[in-house]
């Protein structure tokens, strides 16, 4: 997974890089098939925004989240792509199996 992370109006220091990197690896749990990832993390007046963009086999999934403090809108961040992951794998799979298994059952 290759992660673009950029900023506008913030220096994106190492302790932050390493805090996104950090939670980004958790996405990587749920689903490994993600090719590439940008971050944009910005600063409005005193409202601290990340944005995510992950490119993942058969999707394109955005998330964002505003707060006042910039780790915890990365958590959010990271939390909301997590459940769009999870969702998106869960599309992907076979879950027309359960299907066949009762018209196995019914037929027989």
């Amino acid at each position: 997974m290759q992660l673009n992370l950029s900023g506008q109006h913030v220096d994106i220091t190492d302790s932050l890089r390493d805090h996104v990197n950090k939670k980004f690896e958790k996405l990587t749990r749920h689903f490994d098939h993600m090719t590439n990832v940008h971050v944009v993390l910005s600063v409005e007046k005193l409202r601290q925004k990340a944005e995510a963009t992950v490119h993942a086999s058969g999707a394109d999934l955005f998330a964002s989240d505003e707060q006042e403090n910039m780790y915890t809108a990365i958590e959010n961040l990271v939390a909301k792509l997590d459940r769009q992951i999870i969702k998106h794998k869960d599309k992907i799979t076979n879950h027309h199996q359960a299907d066949g298994v009762i018209q196995k059952h019914n037929a027989s």
